[in-house]
């Protein structure tokens, strides 16, 4: 493995040295798609919540490329996804979460190294019918009270949550278990991963769940906050008090890390492995890192510091191989004092 990475870092780093990475690029797009020749093929799938940043590259990507480069994008899942991942069906992983140590662990015995690449913010936004006119607000220590294993069966209605709301019936929508959303909520607000009832309306899809929670008057549910600005007007967003006072999802409360817990990094692994071999796909990381600020924005998300994304680039380049994260997720933590750590894999 450690021969691997010595490789790619080599690669990529004769890249930089060599010329522009543009020139060289160049060059390889014209080696790569001579005439009557099938498009070179790039394969992505993962976390349906960063499905639409690298949906909407893949298309500006292929746009610049006359379609001579494919970027086949599908989401399962961030868990679905790494197992796709690690069992090299997969050049690029999207995930709402950072890869866990058993991910971690397959990708190493499978002989699949991968660098972790940092995207975008996302702000898990809990919400709720617009025909709700008693919820506005809702805590941390209220969200547990909902979701934790020992409300299954028992905290079915709203009035059980808060004495004040009404006798009305509480019908849960949320992630599923592939979901690095189901991940990262469950240990955000119940503290513990995985640990979430299972009676409720559970989809790897958000727009499944936007349009459940859309259509019923008695719903909550959660989801990446680009669903939630893209449906503005068939959602109410709850603000969340998680002991500061209730704070609504919003590109300036999670720069300013106000919107804690439920403020997150999103992320790409790619195939380090694979990147020695496609050209292609080397061009494709270079193009979505120089432009994911732009097309973050638009798609409703929450774009990285610039420095980020020059860290980001750069350990591409290097072929830095491990993740940041130690195989779990950290909670109010800035991604600039995570990407300063030590990678391991």
């Amino acid at each position: 493995m450690n021969a691997t990475v010595s490789r790619l870092g080599a690669v990529l780093g004769l890249l930089m040295l060599t010329a522009s990475m543009g020139t060289f690029l160049g060059a390889c797009a014209q080696q790569e798609t001579p005439a009557a020749t099938t498009p070179k093929m790039i394969k992505i799938d993962g976390s349906s919540t960063v499905f639409p940043i690298s949906k909407a590259l893949a298309e500006k990507f292929q746009k610049q490329k006359a379609n001579a480069i494919v970027v086949e994008v599908n989401f399962s899942g961030t868990t679905g996804g790494f197992k796709k991942f690690c069992a090299g069906e997969t050049d690029i992983s999207n995930a709402s979460r950072p890869i866990l140590a058993k991910e971690m662990q397959a990708c190493k015995q499978a002989g699949v190294p991968y660098i972790e690449l940092p995207v975008a913010f996302d702000a898990l936004t809990v919400a709720v019918n617009p025909q709700n006119n008693w919820a506005k607000e809702i805590t941390l220590a209220e969200l547990k009270k909902i979701w934790e294993p020992a409300a299954e069966g028992k905290i079915t209605r709203w009035n059980q949550v808060r004495a004040s709301w009404p006798n009305r019936p509480l019908n849960l929508y949320g992630a599923g278990k592939d979901s690095g959303t189901f991940d990262y909520f469950t240990e955000a607000v119940v503290g513990e991963p995985d640990a979430s009832r299972q009676d409720y309306t559970a989809s790897e899809d958000d727009d499944f769940l936007v349009k459940g929670v859309s259509e019923d008057a008695n719903a909550l549910g959660y989801f990446g906050f680009a669903y939630y600005e893209a449906n503005k007007d068939k959602l109410k967003a709850l603000a969340i008090d998680s002991g500061k006072g209730p704070i609504l999802p919003s590109r300036e409360t999670v720069e300013n890390n106000q919107y804690q817990p439920l403020a997150r990094p999103l992320f790409i692994y790619v195939n380090a492995k694979t990147a020695q071999t496609k050209p292609e796909l080397i061009s494709f990381v270079e193009f979505y890192l120089k432009n994911a600020a732009q097309v973050v924005t638009s798609v409703g998300y929450i774009p990285l510091p610039n420095e980020v994304y020059r860290i980001a680039l750069m350990h591409f380049y290097e072929g830095k191989v491990g993740t940041v994260f130690e195989g779990k997720a950290q909670l109010n933590l800035t991604l600039k004092e995570l990407l300063r750590k030590q990678e391991t894999y």
